[in-house]
């Protein structure tokens, strides 16, 4: 990593207790999948509302997740250079009021574009998590802290599918995605008022674009780096195939109600956040490379279910859930472990490289989603193929690049 002049006093050593970050971290990183997972049994109805394809509907999510990826590279410097607190603040103040853009959208096209202003400002929130984290801790434990505050978006995420059903079969759509509203101003709130800055040296020189290319280029060369932001994404990209074309394949083809579908997604993000507690006592006992290798064989075991019970002819709403348990389970693990990992390397562009870990991970689910929207036909193939598929590449990787460059170096 090239150096970089750090002209800036240093911060004062941070007061807040471990409390106040696990709850703000929590908050942070539970914002994605609340922004996604609580409009999801929404979805059709939305779609029926505005008289729109299936194909058009998941734009509201597919674009979000594009502008929250690219957003990222913006984000990353500028509290590189400015600190966390005021990006955080300017982030969840923008999504706040896009959420409301979103709630009074009188066309698709028009929720789309304000879908797509929330999903980039939702970046902030996420980028600014985990480049707190490297903040504050050593890579392992960052892991250790990630996983507490997955924990909290388990508990988020939990809440989020029920609460969306919920609210949409009794009150409609809208009142779902109001509901974000609401959870843009909470976060704002804690944010504003417990959480104090965690970049130990602003770097005036972050934005400059030779200081950028370099830094990037530095990054994206570093083999730990590259290693946990591919297992993070695949990870990612197998839920993504779920969440994309659950509402569709549990609803609309297995005859699932909204709120019974609701509860699916909690069975989901429940196990998952059962994943976060096994993946705190696996770091401690294996290690992170040890641990990740167990993770995947969990996953690979649920995925390799999930697609052959599929192409067996078993279709109901079990077949799918019950091994999809198990992939859930080891994202739990992956998650953490990948995205501490991923900008372990670099204390002094902690934001630069938790940027880049998003961006890549956010542009990999725009493409998942656009493969889902046109492999939606009726069956329930496009979401068990799918998974299958991510199963195999996200244990290739625990078990071959993670073992070889899995011990986070400084760069």
């Amino acid at each position: 990593m090239p150096a970089v002049p750090h002209v800036a006093p240093p911060a004062a050593p941070s007061a807040m207790t471990p409390g106040v970050v696990v709850v703000v971290l929590s908050l942070l990183l539970g914002i994605q999948p609340i922004t996604t997972d609580l409009y999801l049994p929404a979805l059709p109805s939305l779609t029926e509302g505005f008289g729109a394809p299936v194909s058009q509907a998941q734009l509201t999510l597919t674009t979000l997740l594009l502008a929250f990826g690219v957003s990222q590279l913006v984000w990353g410097p500028l509290s590189d250079r400015f600190g966390r607190r005021p990006v955080l603040l300017l982030g969840l103040g923008a999504y706040t009021l896009a959420g409301i853009g979103c709630v009074l959208a009188p066309t698709m096209q028009m929720l789309i574009a304000w879908r797509t202003v929330q999903g980039a400002a939702m970046g902030a929130a996420v980028m600014g998590a985990r480049a707190i984290v490297r903040d504050l801790y050593a890579p392992e434990a960052g892991a250790r802290v990630m996983s507490r505050g997955m924990s909290g978006l388990g508990v988020i995420a939990c809440t989020a599918p029920p609460l969306g059903g919920l609210l949409a079969q009794q009150l409609g759509w809208r009142y779902a995605l109001a509901a974000l509203v609401v959870f843009g101003c909470v976060s704002f709130s804690v944010v504003a008022l417990r959480f104090q800055e965690s970049v130990p040296r602003l770097n005036p020189r972050a934005l400059r674009p030779d200081t950028l290319i370099r830094t990037w280029f530095a990054i994206l060369r570093h083999p730990t780096f590259l290693t946990y932001s591919a297992l993070s994404t695949a990870s990612y990209a197998g839920l993504f195939t779920f969440l994309s074309s659950s509402s569709f394949v549990f609803m609309k083809v297995l005859g699932l109600t909204r709120i019974e579908y609701g509860f699916v997604m909690f069975s989901m993000s429940f196990v998952y956040m059962l994943g976060t507690f096994a993946c705190r006592r696996l770091l401690v006992r294996f290690g992170m490379r040890r641990t990740l290798a167990i993770a995947g064989a969990c996953t690979v075991t649920g995925g390799t279910l999930v697609g052959a019970l599929g192409w067996a002819g078993v279709h109901n709403t079990w077949a799918i859930t019950l091994p999809y348990c198990l992939f859930v389970l080891a994202h739990g693990v992956h998650q953490p472990c990948a995205q501490s990992g991923s900008v372990g390397p670099f204390p002094q562009a902690a934001g630069a490289a938790s940027a880049l870990n998003g961006f890549i991970g956010m542009t990999a689910a725009f493409g998942v989603g656009g493969w889902v929207g046109s492999h939606l036909d009726g069956t329930v193939f496009a979401l068990t193929n799918g998974v299958w598929f991510w199963s195999l590449c996200i244990t290739a990787l625990a078990w071959t690049l993670v073992q070889k460059y899995g011990e986070p170096r400084r760069a």
